[in-house]
C-alpha cells in the first residue's frame, strides 16, 4: 500500500523531533518570558536575556527559536510578544493564561511520556496510577502543592471550551447546574458570570474544596455557587437541571463510565440534561491526532482510562436511558455530547 499521509522525510524528522519545540515553549513559560515582556516592555536580546537571568550562550538561539515558532516577534533586533503570547502566556492575565497547563505538562507529563513504550507493552499506567489499581489521583491529592498545580492546569486547559459551552448550550431553559469533578471551579465561575439566572454546585473530593471556595469568593459568586464534597463512586450525585462532566469519563474504564451515567440519569429531573466534555476521537479514528494522543496519555496515567468517539458516548448515554443525543464541537479538539432525560 502506498504512502497516503503526505509525510516526506524532512516532515518525518520534524515530527520525531517535535519534543524540542515543546521544551522550548515549556522553558519560556517557566522563565516567564512573555510575562516579563508584557510588564517591562520590548527589549533587544542582551537586555532581555539579562532580565530573564539567562547565560549569554544559547540565549540568542532560544529567543530566535521562539520567534521562528511564532511565540515571539522581533523587529530591528527588539523582541516582543506576539498577540497570542500576550493573551495566553502573561501571568498577569489570569482569565486567559495557559501557562499553568504548560507548566504542569512540562514537569509532570513530559518526563512520564518517556515510559510510553513500557505502557504499550504492559497495558499498565507508568506515572501517578502505577501504584494503584483503582484511583490514579491518589498520588496527586496526597500532596497539597500538586493539588494546587493540578487544579490550575485544569482551569487553563478548559478556557476555550468553557467559553464556547457558555454560549452554545441553551442555558436559558435551565436554572441549576452541577459540575461533577469541579476542580477549582473555573467552568462554573465563567458560566455563571455569563448567565446571571443560574445557580450551581461544584462536586468533588474534599481536598479540592479550599481552592474552589477561594476562587468562587474572589469572583463574588458565593451566593450562587456552592461546593459539595463527595466521591462519585460511593455518593449520590447532586440534583440539578444540568449535570456536567468535564474531562472526567476518560479517566476511567468503560464499566465505570456506564455507572456514572446511570447515576447521572437518577439524579436528573425529567427534561434534565447531561453534558460530557472531552477531546473526542473522530468516529473514523483517523482525523485529528490530538484526542488519540490524549488517549495514550490516559494509558500512561490511569489503570483503565482512554478517550473515546462521539459514537461511543452516544451509545453509553442511550444505554443509561438518555435520548435526544447530540455531539457538537466546542473549541480546539474538545467537543460536547449532550443527552436528555
Amino acid at each position: 500500500m502506498g504512502d497516503t499521509t503526505g509525510l516526506d522525510a524532512p516532515a518525518l524528522i520534524r515530527l520525531g523531533m517535535g519534543f524540542w519545540a515543546s521544551k522550548v515553549l515549556f522553558s519560556a513559560v517557566e522563565l516567564g518570558v512573555s510575562t516579563d515582556l508584557a510588564a517591562r516592555g520590548p527589549a533587544p536580546a542582551g537586555e532581555l536575556a539579562s532580565r530573564l537571568g539567562l547565560h549569554g550562550r544559547g540565549s540568542l538561539d532560544f529567543l530566535d527559536a521562539l520567534v521562528a515558532l511564532g511565540v515571539l516577534a522581533r523587529e530591528d533586533g527588539v523582541y516582543d510578544n506576539t498577540p497570542i503570547a500576550a493573551l495566553h502566556l502573561d501571568r498577569a492575565r489570569p482569565d486567559s493564561y495557559l501557562g499553568h497547563f504548560f507548566e504542569f505538562a512540562g514537569t509532570e507529563w513530559y518526563p512520564a511520556w518517556q515510559t510510553l513504550t513500557d505502557a504499550l507493552r504492559t497495558g499498565k499506567p507508568q506515572n501517578n496510577g502505577k501504584d494503584s489499581t483503582t484511583d490514579p489521583f491518589e498520588a496527586i491529592y496526597d500532596d497539597p502543592d500538586r493539588v494546587r498545580r493540578f487544579q490550575q492546569m485544569q482551569s487553563s486547559m478548559s478556557l476555550g471550551p468553557t467559553l464556547a459551552l457558555a454560549e452554545r448550550f441553551p442555558w436559558a431553559r435551565h436554572t441549576t447546574v452541577a459540575d461533577i469533578g469541579c476542580s477549582e471551579g473555573a467552568f462554573l465561575i465563567r458560566l455563571l458570570g455569563r448567565h446571571p439566572h443560574l445557580t450551581a454546585v461544584g462536586f468533588d473530593l474534599p481536598q479540592v474544596g479550599p481552592r474552589f471556595t477561594d476562587a468562587v469568593g474572589a469572583a463574588g459568586l458565593t451566593d450562587r455557587i456552592a461546593f459539595t464534597e463527595g466521591d462519585f463512586f460511593t455518593d449520590p450525585l447532586p440534583r440539578a437541571d444540568v449535570l456536567s462532566f468535564g474531562h472526567v469519563l476518560h479517566d476511567w474504564d468503560v464499566p465505570t463510565r456506564r455507572m456514572l451515567l446511570r447515576k447521572a440519569h437518577e439524579a436528573l429531573p425529567t427534561g434534565g440534561t447531561v453534558i460530557l466534555r472531552e477531546a473526542l476521537i473522530d468516529d473514523d479514528r483517523s482525523g485529528d491526532p490530538l484526542p488519540l494522543l490524549v488517549s495514550l496519555h490516559m494509558l500512561i496515567e490511569t489503570p483503565g482510562g482512554s478517550d473515546y468517539t462521539g459514537a461511543d458516548g452516544r451509545r453509553w448515554l442511550a444505554d443509561a436511558g438518555f435520548h435526544d443525543l447530540r455531539v457538537e464541537h466546542l473549541a480546539g479538539s474538545v467537543s460536547m455530547i449532550t443527552g436528555r432525560k
